[in-house]
């Protein structure tokens, strides 16, 4: 299966230095940045080796990492 790699620097181009900034700054931040950052490669694994999980087990990582990207966001905006 084909995927594609997220990066949130790439996709917000406009809070790039804004993301370098709060990870720097604000632990929280950093934490759930690693987190996102963690659960996409192992979601990329997962699908480019079409790895024995579950579909409700894949499904679950990925609505964890929409709340942990939601979340980057809303730091970083505001």
């Amino acid at each position: 299966m084909q995927t594609e790699h997220q990066d949130l620097k790439k996709e917000f181009p406009q809070l790039a230095a804004r993301m370098d900034a709060l990870q720097q700054s604000n632990t929280h931040f950093a934490e759930i940045f690693d987190e996102f950052n963690a659960l996409t490669a192992e979601i990329e694994h997962i699908e480019r080796n079409d790895a024995a999980t579950g579909d409700s087990a894949l499904e679950g990582m990925k609505k964890r990492r929409l709340a942990l990207k939601d979340e980057l966001y809303r730091m970083a905006s505001a």
